[in-house]
């Protein structure tokens, strides 16, 4: 018996490493996403960090690969309420963060987007940009993809503000890994965003930005297939003279992008012999009333609307119902008025309102503009494409095809398909001319480096109440002119 007991407590001894090494790592729990619940939110509470919230989007996918009652996340800033979600136990975030288990995203390849989805910045642009993306990202995969992969596109709200621009370009590129980020809509959170960048070699194509200092920066980095404001400046000097204005009024926002624009049209109207002064307010504003009885003293011919999304719809109806909107003198509005649906809503006293189209017009349309706008029509139920629309879209097409060409990720190769590339979109033939492999020269001015130059741009009119966008008249130039410019009282 004595030798029967010694045996079996020896046995047990030897069995104890073995059933140690052997023990399971510490397992997580199974999550039903709760209102007001988001990822990061989650990550704080569960994993005592909030940017470790990448780990919960990993395990949440691979358990979702093996059993479709878990969620599959496809954009770490969206879950919803009754999506089964695995949180993993501190163990498993430390292998997932440590690299001890396969990252996020194997067999894809990830592309970030920047756009704002909430105020105080332009929602109306940032939902157009989204389901341009969305379009753009089911063709690339229908099509195979990048490099034989699966494009993952994540997608990052900004806000409108430079900070938080920041923040996400900082998430995209060393959390998400992206291997280049597309989108913007606000100039000022791009110049933040760049820098971003910058430091860590990743090339980013701004969609919608048009400060002139984003591409005189001349970073290696940095394209744009938006026009510069010193573009758009002279084509608004030459229309605004055209209608033989002698006192303008320009209503910027206090941004580099308003900034910008407010300078170079201040700039090119004085050559012109016509008189302009410039009013600012913070993008977000709500109340107008002082500014706009400040303007009207002035007596003004014409009013040019710098102010930028929801915030330039709110001086336009507060000008109308003062006496000074676009029924009753000229107003060039803000472009985001190209959303027909959100403007009359908020714009009701808006017709006769002037704004910029950036595109081709619809006579010139390409195959690939065709095809996009059907494709974005039909998608969101509107009667035409908005300019930020194609530019969000063209701007991740043409970052797949410059992976695709530079048969890598690595950033060096991706900026240098980006100078060599030659795509066709919904914005025509874009390429850009000048790059370290084509230096600038000393009689082109810096703003020209990585920057798409021949954006077409458009002036066009509702010349109806409620019109539809893709009923307005184009203005100006001549070359596209389908109707002249009503002008109230005249």
């Amino acid at each position: 018996m004595k030798t029967y007991l010694i045996l079996l407590v020896v046995a047990l001894l030897l069995a104890m490493p073995a059933a140690a090494i052997a023990a399971p790592p510490a397992q997580g729990q199974d999550y039903v996403v709760q209102a007001d619940d988001w990822l990061s939110k989650l990550s704080d509470k569960f994993l005592g960090d909030l940017l470790a919230f990448p780990a919960i989007t990993y395990y949440t996918n691979q358990k979702n690969a093996e059993d479709e009652s878990f969620a599959k996340i496809t954009d770490s800033n969206v879950i919803e309420v009754g999506q089964k979600l695995y949180i993993p136990s501190q163990e498993e975030a430390q292998a997932y963060f440590s690299g001890g288990t396969e990252r996020l995203g194997t067999g894809t390849i990830k592309i970030g987007a920047v756009v704002p989805l909430s105020a105080p910045g332009s929602v109306t642009g940032g939902e157009t940009m989204r389901a341009a993306f969305e379009i753009a990202l089911e063709e690339i995969n229908a099509a195979g993809g990048v490099l034989g992969q699966e494009v993952e596109l994540v997608l990052a709200d900004t806000e409108g503000l430079p900070e938080r621009g920041t923040s996400q370009m900082e998430r995209l590129i060393n959390q998400e890994g992206v291997v280049a980020v597309v989108g913007e809509y606000h100039s000022a959170v791009a110049l933040t965003e760049m820098e971003v960048a910058k430091a860590n070699n990743v090339p980013v194509v701004f969609a919608e930005t048009w400060s002139d200092s984003i591409t005189e920066s001349q970073y290696p980095q940095v394209f744009r297939i938006a026009p510069m404001s010193s573009l758009t400046a002279d084509v608004y000097a030459s229309f605004i003279d055209s209608l033989a204005a002698k006192r303008v009024v320009i209503m910027t926002e206090n941004t580099s992008y308003g900034i910008d624009q407010a300078e170079s049209l201040e700039e090119k109207l004085v050559d012109k012999g016509i008189e302009a002064i410039t009013f600012s307010a913070d993008i977000g504003t709500q109340d107008f009333s002082g500014i706009i009885e400040r303007i009207k003293a002035g007596n003004p011919d014409l009013i040019f609307v710098s102010l930028t999304g929801e915030t330039s719809y709110n001086f336009e109806q507060q000008a109308a119902e003062a006496g000074i909107g676009p029924q009753d003198i000229p107003m060039l509005c803000n472009q985001v008025a190209a959303d027909d649906e959100a403007f009359w809503a908020n714009v009701p006293d808006g017709n006769l309102c002037i704004f910029t189209r950036v595109g081709l017009p619809q006579s010139l349309y390409t195959t690939e503009t065709t095809a996009f706008v059907d494709k974005y029509t039909t998608k969101t139920g509107k009667a035409a494409a908005e300019s930020f629309a194609m530019e969000a879209y063209d701007s991740l097409k043409l970052v797949a095809q410059a992976v695709n060409e530079a048969g890598s990720t690595d950033g060096d190769a991706v900026i240098s398909a980006l100078e060599n590339i030659n795509y066709n979109g919904a914005l025509g033939n874009i390429t850009f001319p000048y790059g370290t492999q084509n230096p600038i020269p000393e009689n082109v001015p810096a703003k020209w480096w990585h920057q798409f130059p021949e954006p077409a741009i458009l002036l066009v009119q509702y010349q109806e109440p409620g019109q539809k966008f893709s009923d307005s008249a184009v203005v100006y130039p001549d070359t596209y002119k389908t109707a002249d410019v009503i002008i109230a009282g005249r």
